[in-house]
């Protein structure tokens, strides 16, 4: 190998050294910190420019304990109810969605269903871009097993519930609770938490200002799942979830076995 080979292997190796050393050091931060603004947050100010709006990042964070905790519960119930269980990745709900996906790839309207946990709708949000890319994809994954090993998962919901977008411009509990509904976050009703849950999947689709037929549909089927679930989401029932899916998963293997060896008796 030449000295201008091994030159750029150096560069290449220094680069990145540099960028784990960043994004380790960038997450461990805001473990801690509030995230000041995020990428989405700036692209969307900008498109809003694009169409001669103003540009406008309506934002106020908040500490978790000034959230409503039925809001916590109402976006599980909507958006992941394996999220105090999983590592950051639904496997199964992978699965289902490849198949549903590949089911009604041919269908003269196909629609493609997502498996997007909070964890990764959370890395994406905070730390990449708005992209489908392999790349952006590929980051994804790395993020989200960084704030999985790195933040609670109380911490990862706190994150994402002040910097999700809920509107034109709104973005956090805090700054939706006071633009659609005149209070704060800690004063949201169950109702309005269940809303808001259902609106996170598409927020430029479903307008909380303008709630249609189906958002009530929606939010009336979030408000059953919440009962459901008890009323409250128990972030200290992690590790006892996880063991009841972990005996779950190895029980009919177990059985299967069992009864494998009275065969051979």
């Amino acid at each position: 190998m030449n000295k201008k080979a091994k030159k750029y292997l150096g560069y290449l190796g220094k680069a990145i050294l540099a960028f784990f050393v960043s994004t380790i050091l960038m997450v461990v931060i805001y473990r801690f910190v509030p995230v000041p603004y995020t990428f989405l947050m700036f692209q969307r100010g900008f498109e809003r420019m694009a169409d001669g709006k103003s540009f406008q990042i309506k934002k106020d964070w908040v500490s978790k304990n000034k959230i409503n905790p039925k809001l916590d519960l109402a976006v599980f119930c909507a958006e992941d109810q394996n999220f105090l269980i999983h590592e950051g990745f639904d496997m199964k709900a992978i699965e289902e969605a490849m198949e549903y996906n590949e089911k009604h790839a041919n269908s003269k309207h196909p629609k493609t269903r997502g498996a997007s946990t909070i964890s990764q709708q959370c890395a994406k949000n905070v730390f990449l871009w708005p992209n489908r890319g392999w790349i952006r994809k590929g980051l994804e994954v790395y993020f989200t097993f960084l704030i999985e090993k790195i933040w609670s998962k109380e911490r990862i919901m706190e994150v994402y519930l002040n910097v999700i977008e809920f509107g034109d411009g709104v973005y956090g509990a805090e700054a939706a609770a006071k633009t659609y509904f005149n209070c704060s976050a800690a004063q949201l009703t169950a109702p309005q938490c269940a809303l808001m849950a259902i609106v996170l999947p598409n927020p430029r689709k479903f307008d909380l200002a303008k709630a249609s037929s189906y958002m009530h549909k929606r939010q009336n089927w979030v408000l059953r799942q919440m009962g459901y679930q008890g009323g409250e989401l128990d972030y200290d029932k992690e590790a006892e979830l996880k063991e009841k899916e972990t005996k779950a998963q190895t029980q009919p293997t177990t059985t299967k076995n069992k009864k494998k060896k009275s065969i051979h008796k």
